[in-house]
């Protein structure tokens, strides 16, 4: 017995220490928006009402996040998955504190970092100045910003395009840019909202690699990717979100294979049930 206790004394010893970074209780948001409360046809219905002059549509509330909890530590990348509308977006802006909670509470250890809000690109201005701009809405000073700048536009691969305004750049081209810009500095958490879709795959690759690195410098990582092999091959670890409520937490590879089984299986379902029956 006094042996079995000595052995647990040292396991606990030396276990690592995991140090929360988000704390997540019991989460609600939720939106407040004048609509039809009749579902289909509210692009009609709303005709009719200017037509006849009937009274504006009600006050509707759409229950984007319902009672998510959960906690991050530092070290990992967290991959949010679900489908269009299931609360991925919402979570990270309630992350970030732009979303304040209907019910519950977010606690964080450190000023989150969402990926194109902190890097506050202006279309007016060259892609240049913008670089130094996001890099000084980040903290940097003026001389630590002039020492990034290189490795930054390297990094997003615009080249020749960097002096050009921010209005001539493709979608792509701005997605770049900004996660270029964020993920020039380390974070102790840093929010990724789709940024990983854009671009080639060798910008994908060096987007993953930089993830590892910035989760490997004690930073918490949360990513939101429809592309599921981006979740398994960056993240340690996945919350499958399904009408804002959390359908699984854990290993990445175990969540995103229980996700696909549950898609397939609701397709399958739907194509049994349009099949056309025998007479």
């Amino acid at each position: 017995m006094a042996e079995q206790m000595v052995r647990d004394d040292q396991t606990a010893i030396e276990a690592p220490k995991r140090v929360p970074t988000i704390v997540a209780h019991d989460l609600h948001i939720t939106y407040r928006v004048y609509g039809s409360t009749s579902g289909k046809g509210s692009a009609t219905k709303a005709l009719k009402r200017v037509l006849t002059r009937a009274n504006s549509p009600a006050l509707r509330e759409v229950k984007a996040i319902r009672g998510v909890s959960f906690t991050a530590y530092e070290g990992e990348s967290i991959g949010l998955i679900g489908r269009n509308g299931s609360g991925k977006s919402t979570l990270l802006r309630a992350i970030a504190g732009l979303l304040p909670p209907t019910q519950g509470a977010v606690y964080t250890s450190a000023q989150p970092s969402l990926l194109g809000v902190n890097a506050a690109l202006l279309n007016s201005l060259t892609g240049e100045r913008n670089v130094v701009l996001g890099c000084l809405a980040m903290g940097m000073t003026p001389a630590e910003a002039r020492e990034k700048y290189d490795d930054i536009v390297e990094f997003s691969g615009l080249g020749e395009f960097i002096d050009l305004p921010m209005r001539t750049y493709s979608a792509g081209m701005a997605s770049r840019l900004r996660f270029a810009i964020a993920a020039a500095k380390s974070h102790d958490v840093l929010l990724i909202d789709e940024a990983l879709a854009t671009g080639d795959a060798d910008f994908r690759r060096r987007s993953q690699e930089r993830i590892e690195q910035l989760r490997d410098e004690a930073g918490t990582i949360f990513l939101v990717s429809h592309s599921l092999k981006t979740v398994v091959a960056t993240c340690s670890r996945a919350i499958w979100l399904d009408r804002g409520k959390i359908q699984q937490d854990g290993d990445a590879a175990s969540v995103v294979e229980a996700y696909q089984e549950a898609v397939a299986e609701k397709t399958l379902g739907k194509a049994v049930g349009r099949a056309p029956r025998a007479r």
